[in-house]
């Protein structure tokens, strides 16, 4: 068994602000949506490890939207200078992001971010 995607909401017609926040800021790379599903709007994101996709982030529109406060995706990233770059995008793309709790999972260090939406991300890396 494994994940296929973690599915995080957003306002109809905010398309653009995903992807600056899930693209730009955090690095994956836009897939068309099925055709099935084009029309209800939002984006879907992937990382990829060669041809291999390791990490699947779609955004739907929810309405009524409601950002997730708590429940967030979680993306590893392999390296201290990788964490610290992506940081540094996301907060000179003009998103949130909080380093309060850096050391506070066992083994790895992390930042919480907010998707334009006000979603919960959060980045690690091992220690």
């Amino acid at each position: 068994m494994r994940l296929h995607h973690v599915q995080v909401s957003m306002p109809r017609g905010e398309e653009e602000l995903a992807r600056r926040f899930y693209g730009d800021a955090v690095g994956l790379t836009e897939v068309d949506k099925p055709e099935d599903l084009a029309g209800r709007g939002g984006c879907w994101f992937r990382a990829f490890d060669g041809d291999a996709v390791v990490a699947e982030i779609h955004v739907g529109v929810d309405e009524p939207f409601r950002p997730a406060r708590r429940a967030h995706p979680a993306l590893v990233v392999d390296s201290l200078a990788e964490l610290e770059a992506m940081a540094e995008r996301i907060e000179g793309g003009g998103f949130e992001l909080s380093w309060a709790e850096r050391a506070t999972f066992t083994g790895y260090l992390r930042f919480h971010a907010r998707d334009g939406f006000g979603n919960r991300f959060e980045v690690l890396t091992p220690r």
